[in-house]
């Protein structure tokens, strides 16, 4: 096939899903309308009626917004650190994954900020924090850190957007003027292209460190405060090793379900799945190394605080969400992509999927066995928490609404960058086209 050629039919692969709409992706957007809803009028509920509905009493003040908080600038780690760090290293395999990561990192950014609205009993006041900010407040640092993040992470996914959008400009014109704005008259010259491989550079290696602060500054929440097992020295690096690991899950899913509803079969291959099997199995053989340290050091010192509240973990009321994470994080990821055979797609996304499940549940052990146990025994008794229809019905609509941006986002955009693999090592390319050529024969 001639380059051309070549060229051509994978714009078209990648472009196929900005231009078409089936049924399927409406009836899925209609339900994720639904949900999201259902949230709103829950969240309604709760500024009529008080945050007295929410669940939460004394001691514990925070629930499940907090937890989703965590959750969601955790996965966010998908985008920069991965994609940064691949690029960085000039990983040729990278490339047809990067876009898809760093767009989870914006949304899912969207998604962990709102909890701090859900979470104000009074969100119309969230200005005052803001125009008097307590410097010496851990929650000040964090509402800096996770601005200049965000503000970095939309920054680096749309600058590698910039060629493909004129690739758009040239061949929608539904949308032409939507595109024609935003592509910056990208015409793409040698010039041009020298530029913006020297931004994407410089934001590739800004980002990594504003990443690995933000989930530093995320447990300095918890560990600057008296608490039981909160205030701990282990909670930056291992708030940051957890944020990765579910980065790379939430990726991995991400993956499977585009490369099956929008037939990116050519892009999203099993060397990506099993690449990224094999950092997700480093990383959960590092979560577990934290874990451990962790709990085998408050266990060694014996202090009745700390100690009621691993007891609670171990084999009290939080024993069972305990040992489901050990399950989800470790050992279910260990049996599967510790062997090659294992390691497929279907493998990677079933460790990926408990993997997930398992991170929010560490979330969750962390925020509520603490707050339940406090250093005043007297108040053990209060730390009674379920949560409520409120909270539920705002943590489905923050999933579903993360799922329809991330839908919105394919519509508008490729999921997967032109240009990038247009440039790739032609062993690359040439796999990409066989793959192509195979589904259009199929097709015929």
């Amino acid at each position: 096939m001639a380059a051309s050629d070549r060229d051509r039919a994978i714009e078209d692969s990648l472009i196929r899903p900005v231009v078409e709409t089936s049924r399927t992706v409406w009836l899925v957007v209609g339900l994720l309308l639904a949900v999201i809803a259902f949230g709103g009028y829950q969240w309604a509920r709760q500024l009529g009626e008080g945050m007295v509905i929410a669940g939460m009493n004394t001691p514990v003040y925070w629930g499940l917004y907090i937890t989703n908080y965590v959750f969601f600038i955790g996965i966010s780690h998908a985008g920069t650190l991965i994609s940064a760090i691949l690029r960085l290293t000039q990983a040729e395999w990278r490339r047809p994954i990067t876009r898809a990561a760093e767009a989870i990192t914006v949304f899912a950014l969207l998604m962990g900020s709102s909890n701090v609205l859900w979470h104000l009993g009074r969100p119309e006041l969230i200005y005052v924090p803001l125009l008097y900010p307590q410097p010496l407040s851990p929650l000040i640092w964090d509402v800096v850190c996770i601005s200049l993040y965000l503000m970095g992470s939309i920054t680096y996914l749309y600058l590698p957007l910039i060629p493909d959008l004129a690739i758009l400009r040239d061949r929608s014109p539904r949308l032409r003027w939507f595109y024609r704005a935003l592509a910056l008259g990208w015409e793409g010259t040698p010039k041009q292209h020298a530029r913006l491989e020297k931004l994407i550079g410089i934001m590739a290696v800004a980002i990594i460190p504003i990443a690995v602060s933000v989930h530093t500054v995320v447990s300095w929440v918890f560990a600057m405060n008296l608490l039981p097992m909160w205030h701990s020295a282990i909670f930056g690096p291992y708030f940051v090793v957890g944020a990765i690991f579910s980065g790379i899950a939430a990726l991995l899913i991400a993956m499977a379900i585009l490369r099956k509803t929008f037939r990116l079969e050519a892009f999203f291959r099993p060397i990506h799945f099993n690449n990224l099997g094999l950092l997700m199995l480093t990383m959960a053989c590092l979560w577990f190394y934290f874990t451990f340290a962790e709990h085998m050091t408050v266990w060694y010192g014996n202090e009745p605080d700390e100690v009621a509240v691993l007891n609670s973990r171990l084999y009290g009321p939080f024993s069972t969400a305990f040992w489901s994470m050990i399950a989800c994080c470790f050992v279910i990821p260990l049996g599967i992509l510790s062997f090659r055979r294992l390691r497929t797609i279907a493998g990677t996304v079933v460790a990926s999927c408990s993997v997930v499940v398992g991170m929010w549940l560490e979330r969750y052990i962390i925020v509520l066995s603490s707050a339940s146990y406090p250093r005043s025994e007297a108040m053990w008794d209060a730390g009674r928490y379920t949560p409520s229809m409120v909270e539920i019905g705002l943590t489905a609509a923050q999933f579903a609404a993360f799922a329809l941006l991330y839908i919105v986002f394919a519509k508008l955009f490729p999921l997967v960058s032109i240009w990038e693999i247009k440039e790739a090592d032609e062993r690359d390319v040439e796999a990409v086209t066989e793959v192509l050529d195979a589904q259009r024969a199929a097709k015929a």
